[in-house]
């Protein structure tokens, strides 16, 4: 609420109005209507120093030196979960029988507490799905955490990643085309040899390349011929 604040600031402090204006993103004459009370509109000062947006040391920087700008008071910073099991939607929490018994099926080497993190689950949910003692096992199917919106697939990466560090395990390499990668080798060799070969057959014994086999018309003369 600009108007509402500068209309505060207007009656409870000595700051310019272009200070004010600055402030709560106004034009000075907007300002100066609401000083003179001739703006088309009166509203009810709000205290920004109430509200956590101006401190009254600023104020009175401002107040002392007209042309500060004035710097609007930083909010207090949210706090972040940082531990507990994650939350997941009401919606999805259907889900997560399925999510933990695809990476129990794809990634034996996770922990149960790095699934319980991942998913925000129980060990002993995670124990009953991976001893098929579950209530509800017929009905799990496996499926991708990700796709199911359970987790980001840099979490699920960076999970596979560590216990599979931990274990031991090296990661897949694709040598699926290695063969194929050999053989195009091996062709682009032999046409390059080959294309040497008949470079070296069209040379002739001083090292020129031989001159072209051609045929005038007749009464033209050869060029070449000396």
């Amino acid at each position: 609420m600009p108007h509402a604040t500068a209309s505060w600031l207007v009656d409870n402090t000595a700051l310019s109005f272009q200070q004010i204006a600055e402030f709560c993103g106004l034009h000075i004459l907007e300002v100066q209507a609401i000083a003179d009370d001739t703006a088309g509109i009166k509203l009810a000062g709000r205290d920004p120093v109430r509200a956590h947006e101006l401190s009254m040391d600023e104020i009175e920087k401002g107040q002392a030196n007209p042309n500060y700008k004035l710097q609007m008071a930083k909010g207090p910073e949210q706090a972040r979960r940082t531990k507990g099991p994650r939350y997941t939607p009401v919606s999805k929490r259907q889900d997560k029988p399925d999510g933990i018994a695809w990476i129990i099926r794809n990634h034996p080497e996770v922990s149960d507490g790095a699934i319980g993190k991942l998913i925000g689950t129980t060990r002993t949910t995670i124990a009953a799905i991976r001893d098929r003692t579950h209530w509800n096992i017929a009905n799990i199917t496996p499926k991708d955490p990700v796709t199911l919106g359970l987790c980001s697939q840099r979490e699920l990466d960076a999970a596979i990643s560590k216990a599979a560090k931990a274990a031991g395990l090296e990661a897949p390499v694709d040598d699926r085309l290695s063969g194929d990668r050999a053989a195009l080798i091996e062709e682009l060799r032999a046409q390059r040899d080959a294309a040497h070969r008949v470079s070296g057959e069209a040379e002739d014994g001083e090292g020129a390349p031989a001159r072209p086999t051609y045929s005038l018309p007749e009464g033209v003369v050869d060029p070449f011929k000396r």
